[in-house]
Formats: structure tokens, C-alpha cells, sequence
């Protein structure tokens, strides 16, 4: 079973509060990071090391930067270079190429572009998965993406056959309780990011520069002692119920697994650190502005539902998702999470230099 998802999806309708709550998410951590997106293109990016008569400078944000999120990152970036070089006697002028799958509405994307970027740069959609190349080869200077490779390509191998032992059972996504998921799941995700680097070393020239935003497990903290783990797991135990009512089917539950894979930061560090054509020149662990306010029951269920609508409903059917995620909403009522009992996701900046 593949997906065709690498970013969350946008909804409409009665869902625009949901992408309203993800999207603010996002947009804090991009904010939030906007002096350290600057002050490293200040110290590692040179245009004198690429091209001497280089007029066009191209920029790509690939994936999950949602909405009106891609247009701050690539804003930054761009101020970031103009202050770098800002005594040039011929003015840089820019192109950015926005990369999705190609089930994203670019129409809807270039609505809610900023009026005063169209001076700025020349924009472009491109439609496809980032796990392969998207762009020419050598065609990119800098490059951009944030919240998305946690996503994988395709459901890992034999999580949802019920002969193997990496079956998930009832499970909905890679919580760590079950050893041979797990390992499924690294497998899968280490050969996505491979397939990401790889695409990405060919497109982006020598010296160039990646930038990478994300999330990740601290070192030794398995999924599910997470509150987003935990969450999960109720939306698991939601479809169980649902399909005792026949709303849907135990069937269509053993069948269905999240295309999510969050790996430890050593582990993440070490596939990174393992391929050769860039140079990891930074990674660490930032704070986010968000993470430290209270996390209500409507805040949890609507994220969630921005999050996972889009697979639940080409899964399920249209009808589950309503019903589900009231659900949701009742059960973290009768059984409230307790934060301060939870390990917490870490969010990482990750800097990478072409060689």
C-alpha cells in the first residue's frame, strides 16, 4: 500500500480550522528559526565558490512547508543571500520552484502568495515525489524543506500482513511496542532518505546548501511514551470501536497503517553523517515557540484531524472522519493525557553543504 502524501494535507470546508492549527505549528518553527536560516547562509553560503558571473540564483523548498508557510521560508533565505551580497554591482535576481506531490492544489498554493514577494523572485510549481528527482541536475543553489521527511513514501513491507512478523495488529502507525514493525519501518525510512539525499545531490550544485526543518525522538524514547504517540494510539482505539458498531471494519483496520516514521536524533544524525556527497555542517536541537503552551483536548483533535484527514478518508470513507475524531474528542475528555508524564518530540535544524 503506498501513499502519495509527503506534506499533510489541506483540507476545506468545515477542516480549514484543522489546516489553520497545523499551519500556525509550522509556521512558528519557521519564524521561530528565521535569525538562524540568516546567520548560517551568512557563514556557508559563498557565491564566489559557484559561479563568479552568476546572475540567477534558484531556490527550491520541497514538500511540507504548508500554505502561506513556504513563502516566509523562502523570503528568508532570500534576505539571507541579498545580505550576504548586497555590494554586488549586478543585482542577483531569483527563482523558486515549490515542489509537492502532484494532488496539491498549486493553483490554490500561488493564491496565497505574498503580493510583495512578485517582485522578488520568479515562481514555478513542481509536481512530484521529493524521494526522487524532481529538478535538472546542478540546477539549484539552495534548497529547503521543513516537517516533511517523516513522511514515507509507501506503508513498509508486511506491517499489514496478518502471516508476517512485522504485522502492526491493531496498531495504526509505528509506535515502537512491536520489534519487528519497528524495524520495518526503519528500513523503509532509511531507504526514503537515501532516495531524499540522493535526488537532492544531484540537483543541488557543489557548494550549495540544504535546509532541513523536522521533528524527531530524543535518544531512547520509544513513540509511544510521546503524547502525539499517544494520541495515535486513541485514534486506533477509536476505529476498534467504530468497527465493533460496524461503522467500519476490524478488516479495513488491520489493513491500514500511517506512512509516518520518526526516527531518534543518533539515528537520524547517523543516515545523514553515512552518505557521502554532503557535509553535514550543522544539526541540533531547537526549541519551539509552541511547545511549551497548553495543549487543549480541541487543539490535539483538530492538529490530528489536519493531519491524518486526507488518509482517513481515502481509507475509510468520507463518513468515518466526522465520527472518528469526535470520538477522539470524547475519549481525551474521559482519559486526559498527563504532560507532565510524557516525553516530548524534539525539533532539529539541520544544515547540509553540497561537496
Amino acid at each position: 500500500m503506498s501513499t502519495s502524501s509527503h506534506s499533510y494535507p489541506m483540507s476545506s470546508g468545515d477542516d480549514q480550522h484543522s489546516y489553520i492549527y497545523n499551519s500556525s505549528y509550522q509556521k512558528a518553527c519557521i519564524d521561530g528559526n528565521e535569525e538562524k536560516t540568516r546567520r548560517y547562509i551568512l557563514e556557508k553560503f559563498d557565491l564566489l565558490n559557484l559561479k563568479s558571473d552568476l546572475n540567477t540564483l534558484n531556490i527550491a523548498d520541497f514538500g511540507c512547508s504548508i500554505g502561506p508557510n513556504t513563502f516566509h521560508a523562502v523570503q528568508y533565505i532570500i534576505d539571507g543571500v541579498k545580505s550576504t551580497h548586497e555590494n554586488r554591482l549586478v543585482p542577483l535576481e531569483f527563482q523558486v520552484f515549490f515542489n509537492d506531490q502532484p494532488n496539491n492544489d498549486f493553483n490554490t498554493l500561488f493564491r496565497t502568495q505574498p503580493p510583495s514577494s512578485k517582485g522578488e523572485y520568479f515562481s514555478f510549481g513542481v509536481p512530484g515525489s521529493f524521494y526522487g528527482r524532481v529538478l535538472p541536475r546542478n540546477s539549484i543553489h539552495i534548497g529547503h524543506t521543513s516537517y516533511a521527511t517523516h513522511w514515507l513514501s509507501e506503508i513498509p513491507e508486511h506491517v499489514c500482513d496478518k502471516k508476517s512478523l512485522a504485522w502492526n495488529k491493531y496498531y495504526i502507525h509505528c509506535n515502537n511496542l512491536i520489534e519487528d514493525v519497528t524495524k520495518a519501518y526503519k528500513v523503509q525510512f532509511t531507504k526514503d532518505m537515501r532516495g531524499f539525499l540522493e535526488a537532492r545531490a544531484e540537483e543541488i550544485v557543489p557548494e550549495g546548501l540544504m535546509i532541513i526543518l523536522g521533528q524527531c525522538l530524543p535518544d531512547g524514547v520509544p513513540h509511544f511514551e510521546t503524547w502525539q504517540g499517544m494520541v495515535v494510539d486513541m485514534i486506533g482505539d477509536c476505529l476498534m470501536d467504530m468497527a465493533k458498531l460496524g461503522v467500519t471494519s476490524v478488516e479495513a483496520i488491520e489493513l491500514f497503517s500511517i506512512p509516518v516514521y520518526f526516527p531518534q536524533f543518533s539515528e537520524l544524525q547517523r543516515e545523514i553523517e553515512q552518505y557521502r556527497s554532503f557535509t553535514l555542517e550543522m544539526m541540533e536541537i531547537i526549541s519551539h515557540p509552541l511547545e511549551d503552551i497548553p495543549l487543549s483536548n480541541k487543539f490535539m483533535t483538530s492538529m490530528f484531524r489536519a493531519i491524518f484527514y486526507t488518509i482517513i478518508k481515502e481509507h475509510f470513507g468520507q463518513g468515518v472522519v466526522d465520527e472518528l475524531f469526535d470520538r477522539l474528542a470524547k475519549k481525551l475528555t474521559k482519559y486526559p493525557i498527563d504532560f507532565k508524564e510524557c516525553k516530548k518530540h524534539v525539533n532539529y535544524f539541520m544544515l547540509l553543504k553540497r561537496k
